[in-house]
């Protein structure tokens, strides 16, 4: 794996897009007239959820979930074909970014074309028949990685999407063997050197109950020996209680810290506040500050997530199974925060390895600074609740310029005032 400066998919931000309701449309044309205000928001990547063939035996709702995936290696027909979809690649990287694709190998539709040509390819019920062992996932069944040459079949199909994107976002990656996907970078990397790889890891609880049950179930540390990034759903679940006051900043910013003492140093977690498997964080506030939750996930070591439509704040979670435009009109434009933090996450984290968290009730003190360094380089201060208040700093009294808003900030005896409004400090 690459050291922390230059793993690269460190200090990136993502911008998940799912075509079918990102347009009116809901074509790969009608995307490219969206991605110079995505660019604007200081995006690297536009991740694309899947973007093959769904299926339809057991579907759910009136169109399917993109994830029971028909026919991996073909284009749903619905966003365009394969020139459209080359076409609309070029234009992410004529805008300055690079694009990834959804791969999801943990599963197939119940019609699938790998299920007609390769049924031994799939896992079996004690019965015989092909199901899956996630119960609720009724659209789905499973794959067998115990057969040597469904790893072939997969690999290649890798191969050929690796000549079309830059980067694949891995679904449920902890249930498919880490020496597979170990195999596939290394082969993908030879059609395209590199290639970035983000795995979508799963809960902790879900990762207990899985092999509880006798699953297979990779554990975080494990992934990072294939993957470039992957997903911080090992805190999620205390993110959620903590806004739900259930658990206190301290014990979240605990396994936050936890995490930097856990994993080697060249990896590198992917911070969100939502996702399409998630609440809009805009509906789940309840007293929290949204401006100042933002701050924090551009703030944490690692890459940040926006999904589509997060930046007008809304509350309404998009159907995966229905035709569900976006309303862009609606809610609050938060873009121009996301831009300046996104400014700050290029221009001044980069190279900022050691990483310290403190705080004091609500109000969370994020320090970044390079090794050894006396005192951080840059330090958020960012109020969850979007209270006024004062908290201790790690630098110097003095004269700060502030990032966010402009300005400067004092400290004085070791503390910072807030009004409210996220804090980040250049030493």
């Amino acid at each position: 794996m690459p050291s922390t400066c230059t793993n690269p998919a460190q200090n990136q931000v993502i911008y998940s897009v799912f075509v079918r309701n990102h347009t009116e449309e809901g074509t790969f044309a009608a995307l490219e007239a969206d991605l110079a205000r995505i660019r604007s928001l200081g995006v690297d990547w536009v991740w694309l959820m899947p973007i093959h063939p769904i299926g339809e035996r057991n579907r759910k709702g009136s169109l399917g979930c993109p994830y029971a995936i028909r026919d991996y290696r073909a284009v749903n027909p619905e966003y365009g074909d394969r020139a459209s979809l080359g076409h609309l690649v070029d234009a992410i990287h004529a805008a300055g970014m690079r694009c990834m694709i959804d791969v999801v190998y943990n599963h197939t539709s119940p019609d699938s074309v790998l299920l007609e040509q390769h049924p031994e390819f799939f896992w079996r019920t004690p019965e015989g028949t092909v199901g899956n062992r996630v119960g609720d996932w009724t659209d789905i069944v499973d794959l067998d990685y115990g057969v040597e040459g469904l790893w072939d079949y997969q690999i290649e199909t890798l191969c050929q999407w690796a000549k079309v994107v830059d980067g694949f976002r891995c679904d449920v990656a902890s249930f498919v063997p880490v020496e597979f996907w170990q195999r596939a970078r290394a082969e993908v990397e030879r059609v395209h050197p590199g290639f970035v790889w983000l795995a979508e890891t799963v809960h902790r609880s879900f990762a207990r109950a899985s092999r509880a049950r006798g699953m297979y179930c990779a554990r975080d540390g494990e992934l990072f020996s294939a993957f470039d990034a992957e997903y911080d759903y090992d805190v999620q679940e205390t993110f959620a209680d903590y806004l739900a006051g259930r658990a206190s900043l301290g014990h979240l910013l605990d396994l936050l810290d936890y995490q930097e003492s856990a994993y080697p140093a060249s990896t590198c977690k992917m911070r969100f506040l939502e996702n399409h498997d998630l609440p809009r964080i805009a509906s789940v506030l309840d007293g929290h500050s949204l401006e100042n939750l933002t701050a924090l996930v551009f703030m944490l070591r690692g890459a940040t997530l926006l999904y589509a439509g997060e930046e007008r704040c809304l509350t309404h979670q998009p159907s995966l199974f229905d035709r569900d435009t976006i309303d862009w009109s609606a809610g609050e434009d938060l873009s121009g925060l996301l831009a300046r933090l996104a400014k700050i996450k290029h221009e001044q984290l980069g190279g900022l390895d050691v990483q310290a968290l403190s705080c004091e009730g609500d109000i969370a003190v994020v320090s970044r600074g390079r090794v050894g360094g006396e005192h951080p380089s840059v330090v958020g201060v960012l109020s969850l609740a979007g209270e006024a208040g004062e908290v201790g700093v790690d630098l110097p009294d003095g004269t700060y310029a502030e990032l966010v808003g402009g300005g400067e900030v004092v400290v004085s005896g070791g503390r910072v005032r807030t009004e409210g409004a996220p804090l980040v400090l250049k030493a």
